[in-house]
């Protein structure tokens, strides 16, 4: 099968092809949060009377995760670390996930934020926790369409064809793990890396969007800290908008030189989320690597590493199997059955390469980018330095459906939990990056 060849800004994060062929619809996503339904299915923890922690379903419509977390924190008088959730959500959608608060459910009464409800609420002797996500249905509405009606519907038709006949789409990380409108956490992950710790503060916060002629306050500011040594002086200039980066300005003030403290005052699935978005990156260039050698992604080779899939959908990954030239036709069925999945390698200080010739691509993808596996332990910040794993090349999808819109056209389906939807709706779209 011929691969398109990816002609916009999402090649600066490694996604280089499409697995269809075919046109995009053009278009955009989220143009109302309403356009973006994500239900989250999850194992919430059983029922138990008086249990230490409160279980709650939380409906959100345009709730950036960490943000509303922050301040469901501050209207219940508790740290943040003691609010549990399965897995972080859009921004711009309508989303619906269990989390879980360390509290009496009568705290929860404390919580006036707009758009956030509430519902089935109990008690449980455990919180909620990142393994619990199994993955989350999505209905996506596109707009704004750059192709008629009529060619909207063949156009669809012809890419959902092609996921189908594939068991799935490119499993690349997706726009959100870098950043849409500032796809730069990759690059403060990669300074973190490479032991530039100042280099990574500098990059978060200084930065500019790509398009902040909407937020002219945060342009300037970052304009001004770019160009000071005096943190201290522009802390009060900091606008709301940005307010993980006033966290870092405010510690500096307060702590001249004191870089890695900076880093290690974000909140901590944000510490993770820097080093983790560099090895994305790395991993996306790698499966691009493989797509340019034509290596099937729906089929193992000789030297791959494959792991078996458990009957929900998620990977387990420590009972890795290496396909050899013994064992091939047994791996191969295993795959072609949807029970096992070819994986990449997400490189980190204990990683495993695979063999043959996705080793020789992965192997290469680090040597190229100067990389030793001891560079992801980063000194002083635990929650920055990561082991590394590997990840399905595939993303398998369930139950795709699409239907025609009086603005565009509407994709529903079920992933796994770990992927991307906007990476299923780039296959549909072929759209500018900025347009997810």
């Amino acid at each position: 099968m011929a691969f398109r060849e990816c002609t916009t800004a999402e090649k600066d994060i490694g996604m280089l092809y499409y697995l269809s062929g075919a046109d995009g619809t053009g278009g955009r996503l989220k143009a109302r949060a309403e356009d973006f339904v994500v239900e989250e299915v999850s194992k919430g923890p059983e029922r138990a009377e008086n249990g230490k922690y409160t279980i709650a379903t939380v409906k959100a419509t345009n709730w950036e995760s960490n943000r509303m977390i922050r301040l469901f924190a501050r209207e219940m008088g508790m740290s943040r670390e003691r609010i549990g959730f399965a897995g972080t959500k859009d921004k711009r959608a309508v989303t619906t996930q269990l989390m879980s608060f360390e509290c009496p459910p009568s705290q929860l009464e404390k919580v006036q934020l707009k758009d956030v409800e509430f519902s089935d609420i109990y008690t449980a002797r455990r919180n909620i926790r990142i393994g619990d996500l199994v993955g989350n249905r999505f209905r996506i509405r596109v707009t704004g369409c750059s192709r008629p009606a009529d060619e909207i519907a063949s156009i669809v038709g012809e890419v959902a064809a092609d996921i189908k006949a594939n068991k799935g789409f490119p499993n690349y990380f997706g726009v959100q793990r870098f950043g849409v409108m500032r796809p730069i956490t990759h690059l403060v992950g990669e300074r973190l890396v490479r032991g530039d710790i100042e280099g990574a503060v500098k990059c978060y916060v200084c930065t500019p969007s790509s398009d902040e002629s909407r937020d002219k306050e945060a342009a300037e500011c970052r304009k001004n800290l770019s160009e000071s040594d005096d943190w201290a002086s522009l802390l009060n200039s900091v606008p709301d908008s940005m307010s993980f980066e006033k966290v870092m300005v405010q510690h500096m003030a307060e702590n001249p030189g004191d870089w890695t403290g900076a880093i290690a005052a974000m909140p901590t699935n944000l510490q993770m989320m820097f080093v983790h978005a560099y090895q994305s990156y790395l991993f996306n260039i790698m499966l691009s690597r493989r797509i340019e050698k034509g290596l099937p992604m729906n089929r193992p080779v000789v030297g791959d590493v494959v792991v078996p899939m458990s009957a929900d959908m998620i990977p387990l990954h420590e009972q890795q199997i290496v396909a050899t030239e013994k064992n091939i036709d047994l791996v191969e069925r295993q795959v072609r059955l949807g029970k096992a999945f070819v994986t990449g390698c997400l490189f980190g200080s204990d990683s495993q390469f695979a063999e043959g010739e996705m080793g020789e691509i992965e192997r290469r993808v680090i040597e190229d980018n100067r990389l030793k596996a001891e560079d992801f332990i980063i000194p002083g910040l635990p929650h920055c330095s990561s082991e590394g794993d590997r990840r399905e090349i595939l993303c398998p999808v369930k139950d795709l459906t699409y239907e025609p819109d009086p603005d565009g056209y509407i994709v529903s389906f079920f992933l796994p939990k770990g992927n991307y939807a906007t990476c299923l709706m780039r296959e549909f779209m072929k759209s500018e990056m900025t347009d997810y």
